[in-house]
């Protein structure tokens, strides 16, 4: 009996790239993606984007008399704008192949290429915009005790308990499972160790290992600057620093200001840390006071506070930048441990347009990620070249459900 070979069809080979690509991913398939369906529409083009509503908040009044507000709802915008693709370009000799065959040998490391690329953009766009930092130590790999700390400052911004993540680089993985190995070994977590990067679930989070755990490069700054706090009005983006001529801040610094402390985000009572900041765009000294774009927003008073000082008034207050609370030493690289939330981030994808007058072209979804595969005929060299795009956005929605743990 002669062989059976079976067809590369359009269907077969978009599902069996789905499956590799969403296999090679960590990050992107457990953060939220309840976006997905505002952008599966037909042709969906790049720069397409979706207003996300803030979480409405109040202040409570005292006493019997009304004292109505104003509610004035917010945004954030989520940009799809990003195509990234790989092309693979085969004879029709090779169009033989079994689907397995095909798939370990040519969709596999495509696949594992482009979901490397993915990841590493939604990383790399949504990390620089988490405040939040622990730094117990910049000398040493992250122990069980900065998990902890991590933890708390979820707990602090009211992170619900369910869904939540640690990502961490292999050698920082090995100083947390040999600080609390007895926790990673329980029996139960053993069984659960099915799934691609995780590691184990210890102090609520469920640890996975992925090298695409960012690496953050500090500004040059080497000398603690001064903030014009008298300046801060509510819904600022900015502090009015005085930094020395040419000192640098680069996207993703971590900094805090003297006196301005963190509060609860219900209550409104301080916390004993100062709050933190992370810098938003690039800022270089002048020697003279410049503005220094940061997130969050600041608001000193009313439902959006989230900051406390005791004296806004002051003209000027030392700002931390290379000690406790910072991102650390000027001009130096650290990576940072992600731990966060499921809806701290999210990623969407969508639907490309179909093109006609090709060999085939074909499009699916799965988990929420939406791939199109096309296929032409190259005439003139008996080829059949195959572009796999994904066009997809993330963005950073609740910073306050993520912590940084720099090692």
């Amino acid at each position: 009996m002669g062989n059976t070979i079976k067809t590369l069809t359009a269907g077969d080979i978009t599902r069996k790239a789905l499956e590799y690509l969403h296999n090679s991913l960590v990050f992107c398939k457990v953060i939220n993606r309840e976006y997905n369906d505002k952008f599966a529409v037909t042709g969906a083009k790049n720069g397409g984007y979706l207003e996300i509503r803030e979480p409405n908040q109040f202040t409570v009044r005292t006493g019997a008399v009304m004292d109505a507000q104003d509610i004035t709802e917010t945004t954030q915008q989520l940009v799809v704008a990003t195509q990234k693709g790989v092309d693979v370009n085969f004879s029709t000799a090779e169009l033989t192949l079994s689907l397995d065959d095909f798939g370990e040998r040519i969709l596999a490391p495509a696949m594992s290429r482009l979901a490397a690329e993915v990841e590493r953009t939604v990383i790399s766009t949504c990390y620089p915009a988490v405040y939040n930092f622990e730094n117990t130590t910049f000398t040493t790999k992250p122990t069980l005790a900065d998990v902890l700390a991590a933890r708390a400052l979820l707990q602090q911004g009211l992170a619900p308990t369910s869904d939540r993540y640690f990502m961490v680089d292999a050698l920082a993985a090995n100083a947390i499972i040999t600080d609390g190995k007895s926790l990673f070994n329980q029996a139960s977590e053993i069984a659960r160790q099915y799934s691609q990067g995780l590691i184990g679930r210890v102090a609520g989070f469920d640890f996975y290992e992925s090298e695409m755990t960012p690496v953050h490069t500090n500004g040059t700054r080497t000398t603690a600057g001064t903030a014009n706090l008298s300046l801060v009005v509510n819904g600022d983006d900015h502090l009015t620093l005085t930094q020395t001529n040419t000192e640098t801040f680069g996207v993703g610094d971590v900094i805090t200001v003297a006196g301005v402390y963190a509060v609860n985000p219900e209550t409104k009572q301080a916390y004993p840390h100062l709050q933190q900041f992370t810098v938003a765009a690039a800022y270089t000294g002048t020697g003279g006071a410049a503005d220094c774009d940061v997130y969050p927003l600041i608001y000193k008073s009313g439902a959006k506070q989230n900051v406390y000082c005791a004296d806004w008034t002051e003209t000027s207050a030392a700002t931390v930048v290379d000690l406790a609370g910072s991102s650390g030493t000027a001009s130096t690289a650290y990576t940072n441990s992600l731990a966060f939330h499921k809806n701290a981030f999210t990623m969407a994808t969508a639907d490309l347009v179909m093109p006609q007058g090709v060999d085939f072209a074909a499009r699916k979804v799965i988990d929420g990620i939406s791939l199109r595969i096309v296929r032409a005929y190259d005439i003139n060299n008996d080829k059949m070249p195959r572009r796999i795009d994904v066009l997809f956005g993330a963005k950073t929605i609740r910073p306050d459900w993520a912590c940084r743990v720099c090692s």
